[in-house]
C-alpha cells in the first residue's frame, strides 16, 4: 500500500539495497532513475505491486505495476544465499528514501534459503 501512495507523488520508483554505510543496511527507495547504476549493481528482480484502494474502476491486472529491486554486485555476493523480503516498519525512515517523510521505513526481513529452493536457482541459472 505504501509504495501504491508513494508512486502518485514520486512516480515510477525502484529500490537499492544498501551495503550498510550511513543508513544501515535498509532498502533506499528512490524515483526510477534518481540512483544511478552501473555494471556493478545486480538486478534482483521486480516487485509487483497491485494496490488494494477497494473503489470501483480499472482492474488489478490494469493498476498494477513494478518496482525493480537492485544490489551492489559485491553486496550480493554476502545475500544470495537469503530469501529477502522488504518490509515497512514504523520508525523515521532513511534520509534519502522516499518514505522519510511518511514515519515509516523500509526494511530487510532475510532468511536462508531452503536445499530445495537453492536447487531451484541453480536450476534456473543452466542454460
Amino acid at each position: 500500500m505504501l509504495l501504491a501512495q508513494l508512486r502518485p507523488v514520486h512516480g515510477d520508483l525502484m529500490f537499492h539495497q544498501s551495503g550498510g554505510c550511513c543508513d544501515g543496511s535498509s532498502p533506499m527507495c528512490y524515483p526510477q532513475g534518481d540512483f544511478l547504476l552501473g555494471d556493478a549493481d545486480v538486478h534482483l528482480g521486480d516487485l509487483v505491486v497491485v494496490p488494494d484502494d477497494g473503489g470501483p474502476g480499472e482492474s488489478d491486472g490494469a493498476r498494477s505495476f513494478t518496482v525493480p529491486v537492485w544490489m551492489s554486485r559485491a553486496q550480493f555476493e554476502y545475500w544470495k544465499h537469503t530469501h529477502l523480503t522488504i518490509d515497512v516498519v514504523p520508525g523515521r525512515g532513511a534520509g534519502f528514501s522516499v518514505e522519510a517523510p511518511e514515519g515509516v521505513r523500509f526494511m530487510i526481513r532475510s532468511r536462508l534459503l531452503t536445499d530445495d529452493e537453492w536447487a531451484a536457482l541453480g536450476a534456473l541459472a543452466r542454460p
